[in-house]
């Protein structure tokens, strides 16, 4: 396990583990504070961008347009090297908003970590 540290106090943690990157994002995220999220991603896919990149969203019970549009920005960036993102722990609302948006079937949604794994 490799700890990864990122400039944003919006990732609370980050890991590496294998191929994969796990990370804690804590807070709403909106218009205000997308760019922030967007540059915590970013760092963390740069310098050796992983097969995975897990997201617990546990801590996040809302989410605007600007921030579905960092992780669809950030998904981009993964599949280029051939990885994608899954997402874990969705509150009720963030869930909804990627329904709405028709993006739940491009976002895998896991129960939890190892299951992330599988997505």
């Amino acid at each position: 396990m490799n700890e990864l540290k990122t400039s944003t106090d919006m990732i609370t943690a980050a890991r590496r583990e294998g191929d994969a990157i796990f990370a804690t994002v804590l807070g709403e995220v909106d218009l205000s504070n997308s760019p922030e999220l967007r540059v915590g991603l970013l760092e963390l896919i740069q310098i050796k961008p992983p097969k995975r990149l897990i997201l617990n969203l546990a801590a996040v019970p809302y989410m605007d347009s600007s921030a579905i549009a960092v992780l669809v920005e950030t998904l981009k960036k993964l599949r280029v090297g051939g990885g994608k993102m899954v997402l874990l722990s969705l509150q009720p609302r963030v869930k909804g908003l990627l329904e709405i948006a028709r993006l739940d079937s491009i976002f895998p949604v896991a129960k939890d970590e190892v299951d992330a794994l599988t997505k």
